[in-house]
């Protein structure tokens, strides 16, 4: 049975959402969000959920680079609380560091600096950070 995945790249502006596909271990941005002080639209969020009817939802935790948590740690663990207790769906966390700078440097490389729209930015980083929790969880 092949599970899906949406992704998320917590942000206080915006969410970024990749899917992904645990029996390909792939993952592709979808859209970003907006956020209104780190609150989504959970509409948004329901729509998304019934089309792709994911098994487990996978949220960024941003780290400092030393490991340590800072204040968006704490609001993306009650980001993924808050999704887990409105939808049901099981969440893990997944370390976020250096996803942002990662994506730039995609997008840049395949579209140069049109191509680093900040919602670009937000969907590729929620790529990124799927791709890596199924490296560390299935690969």
């Amino acid at each position: 049975m092949s599970l899906t995945l949406l992704g998320f790249d917590y942000g206080t502006k915006s969410i970024g959402v990749a899917v992904g596909q645990q029996i390909t271990g792939s993952a592709r941005p979808l859209l970003a969000l907006k956020a209104n002080e780190g609150v989504p639209n959970w509409d948004q969020i329901e729509a998304l959920l019934k089309e792709w009817q994911p098994g487990l939802l996978v949220v960024g935790l941003p780290l400092n680079m030393d490991g340590t948590e800072q204040d968006i740690s704490r609001r993306a663990r009650k980001f993924a609380n808050r999704l887990h207790g409105r939808f049901g769906i099981k969440v893990e966390l997944q370390d976020e560091r250096l996803t942002t700078t990662d994506a730039r440097a995609r997008l840049f490389e395949a579209g140069g600096y049109k191509a680093l729209g900040k919602d670009a930015v937000d969907a590729v980083s929620a790529q990124l950070i799927l791709e890596s929790w199924m490296e560390s969880n299935y690969l």
